[in-house]
């Protein structure tokens, strides 16, 4: 399952113009100088000699360097956690539903969007973890093992909670949901990321049946856990009261995301994949 579900992905991500990856490069390149995305920080890695100025403690100074000049210079380090990014992919039951047997349940479309967007981070040079799961690290072999890690048994809860394990400060984030749980977890993971410096995105999955609740006459609801269940014998009288609901959930989504400086949007499984990849990588290269 776990190759499979990585060739997908791949597919999907060479599905990108090459234009979009080149183009943010390039803004990058002219916004931080030849470094690119690279910025100073508290990374490992040398990054380049700065002048020494007022506030700069004696520590800092490089006596190597500056011994070499009538001048005191800093050796600066590359900002490793701007360039981190963290999925969360929502593995709860709600996750495996479809309204239609030609549909794929709401969590393959979460996984293959998780996996398509760390190729494409990956191959620009980020790294890339799953909350809980992976630290996030760069590399092909990363790919490997987020795709393990995708491929691997869901859990058993009815409705996920986003996790913020494993996110580093400063870094990015990207959670995928259905977000038909409580909001309040939603709202308290969002919270932690902010102490945290941190900036992404929420995308929220729904099938086709739950936009448009084509329900009619006797129907009898039912949670994928089993938990909740609900018959009626006129359910297009609820349709009204259903999408009214729906939507004041998504704008609570997307006032929660906007709170603290992240991105929301919902995507459906009726949609192509390629449509919330792009909305996805679009939106942390606003969130840097």
């Amino acid at each position: 399952m776990a190759p499979d579900l990585r060739a997908r992905a791949e597919a999907l991500g060479q599905t990108l113009p090459p234009l979009l990856a080149e183009a943010e490069m390039l803004a990058a390149t002219v916004m931080l100088g030849e470094h690119g995305r690279r910025r100073a920080g508290l990374g490992d890695e040398f990054w380049q000699y700065r002048s020494a100025h007022a506030g700069d403690s004696a520590r800092m100074i490089d006596w190597r360097r500056s011994a070499r000049s009538d001048a005191h210079f800093v050796r600066e380090r590359e900002w490793q956690a701007a360039q981190s990014v963290t999925l969360w992919v929502d593995p709860s039951k709600s996750m495996a539903f479809s309204g239609d047997k030609s549909r794929a349940p709401k969590a393959d479309r979460a996984k293959l969007l998780a996996l398509a967007l760390a190729v494409l981070l990956l191959r620009g040079g980020e790294r890339v973890g799953l909350a809980g799961l992976a630290q996030p690290r760069a590399g092909r072999a990363q790919l490997l093992r987020l795709a393990a890690r995708l491929a691997g048994k869901d859990a058993s809860g009815e409705y996920g909670a986003p996790e913020t394990e494993g996110m580093v400060s400063h870094g990015r984030a990207v959670f995928l949901s259905d977000f038909l749980g409580d909001l309040s977890t939603v709202e308290t993971a969002l919270a932690r990321a902010a102490d945290r410096g941190g900036k992404g995105a929420l995308i929220q999955i729904l099938d086709p049946a739950e936009e448009e609740f084509p329900f009619d006459g006797r129907t009898i609801f039912e949670s994928m856990g089993g938990t909740m269940r609900h018959e009626t014998q006129q359910a297009g009288e609820l349709r009204a009261r259903y999408l009214a609901r729906l939507a004041e959930r998504k704008d609570r989504l997307a006032g929660l995301a906007r709170a603290v400086g992240w991105h929301f949007t919902t995507h459906h499984t009726g949609q192509p994949a390629q449509s919330a990849l792009l909305w996805a990588y679009a939106a942390l290269k606003g969130g840097r």
